[in-house]
């Protein structure tokens, strides 16, 4: 060893002892202890100072806690072993919020997303009466009613279906209730929209097994059933069924996780969220609506005029600005990167314009490739702040022509007893220290 390679060591070397002790820190205790959920944000606290958070701006985010071991130059010793799966970096600890949930929503943490693909284990989940547990070896799903020939289909047997992929989004039909009933400053994107994931599916075409079945010509509709303990139905529209709509096994490329569906559920690109049945255990076409609880006592608008919107399954163009965003502080002025997510139920996402300037101005983004239909569409602008208070929004316009509304005119049309398909235009108020507040 020279004198130039003994100038390299660091000035208390590790032993191997050591260094495995560092390692089973790093991958152990140090996981559970270094990082913990801010009780009013419920994003970790534990980052490092001025470090480039997934899709978004250098920040200095709330009072960190103990950040995990690491060693002083990880090529001077040996690194972990491989185990059965990768786990993230201790570094790096994005996580649903609220949890322990039966009969309710945990979000995503819009913020912490990079590209458009949300993480299967960081997908939205609502539900309403707890996560179904069911044995892929006993699983059925049945497809009968105004058909030639009732079927009932196994796991195994849909498999046996030619295969068909296509990347796209989730939304609660809710999503957004919270910041549009209760808005508070103290938002973050997670907690503003984050009922709300992209993700590629793999599946089934609903359109083979009813063909398969013979459906007959009097069918209009399907009631589609969940085989959770909530048992939810919801009528679909043969049309749907008939287009894009398929059963899907698989979620970025691994098999559906049980939040999300194991082993199976129906997906509706650009229909609510609430109409994806999951745990898909029946199909049966039908001439007329069930009116099923799930479809009158809920997911029904009432209107100003005293009536009341149902059936409104396609969800509205719709964008949020994740970075900068609470509980993000830009570190003084100059450029930065505003970032977000778009999409649309009625197709793609044509463009996004983002303002400054609470609306007075606005610049078109630039969109990420590839820009899917009814899909996540990441957008980018890059700002020049120039130290002063700021108000920054984002508007998303699908090819439809349709344009995201500003929240009066949302509360002029819709009216205060509306319960779902929220889309207003978010604002977030950069002050002049730089924190980034929700503005509604």
């Amino acid at each position: 060893m020279n004198d130039s390679e003994k100038a390299e060591l660091p000035e208390s070397p590790m032993s191997r002892r050591r260094a495995l002790g560092v390692a089973a820190g790093l991958v152990g205790g140090a996981v559970l202890t270094g990082t913990t959920l801010d009780a009013k944000t419920q994003v970790p606290t534990a980052r490092v100072p001025g470090a480039m958070p997934a899709g978004g701006a250098a920040v200095v985010s709330a009072p960190a806690a103990p950040l995990p071991v690491a060693p002083p130059d990880a090529s001077m010793i040996p690194g972990i072993a491989s185990g059965p799966l990768s786990t993230r970096s201790p570094f790096e600890m994005p996580a649903l919020t609220p949890v322990g949930i039966t009969t309710g929503s945990s979000l995503t943490p819009l913020q912490h997303i990079a590209g458009t693909i949300t993480p299967s284990d960081l997908h939205f989940q609502r539900h309403h009466n707890g996560i179904a547990v069911i044995d892929p070896h006993r699983y059925a799903l049945t497809v009968h009613g105004l058909v030639d020939r009732p079927l009932v289909f196994s796991l195994e047997q849909l498999k046996r279906f030619p295969a068909m992929t296509r990347t796209c989004f989730v939304e609660c039909s809710g999503n957004g209730r919270s910041a549009f009933r209760a808005p508070k400053r103290e938002m973050t994107p997670q907690q503003v929209d984050g009922l709300t994931s992209n993700s590629e599916w793999t599946g089934v075409s609903v359109a083979a097994l009813l063909k398969e079945a013979g459906v007959q010509r009097g069918a209009t509709w399907v009631l589609a059933e969940g085989g959770d303990a909530a048992r939810l139905s919801r009528s679909v529209p043969m049309d749907k069924m008939l287009d894009d709509a398929f059963i899907a096994y698989a979620q970025n490329g691994e098999p559906l996780r049980m939040p999300n569906g194991y082993p199976a559920r129906l997906l509706l690109p650009g229909y609510e969220g609430n109409m994806c049945v999951k745990w898909i255990r029946r199909l049966e076409a039908i001439d007329q609506p069930n009116m099923s609880r799930d479809e009158t006592a809920k997911y029904t608008d009432p209107l100003a005029n005293g009536t009341a919107r149902q059936f409104s399954f396609t969800m509205d163009a719709k964008s949020i600005i994740t970075s900068p965003a609470y509980p993000t502080r830009l570190m003084g002025p100059g450029w930065w990167p505003v970032t977000g997510l778009a999409w649309t139920g009625r197709g793609r996402i044509e463009r996004v314009d983002v303002s400054t300037d609470g609306g007075r101005t606005w610049t078109e983004a630039e969109l990420s490739n590839p820009v899917l239909s009814r899909a996540h569409t990441r957008f980018e602008h890059m700002w020049k702040w120039d130290g002063r208070p700021a108000q920054l929004m984002s508007r998303a316009i699908d090819e439809t022509g349709y344009v995201q509304p500003t929240l009066q005119t949302y509360r002029d049309t819709r009216g205060a007893g509306t319960d779902y398909h929220f889309n207003a235009i978010r604002t977030w108020l950069v002050e002049q220290d730089g924190s980034v507040y929700f503005g509604g």
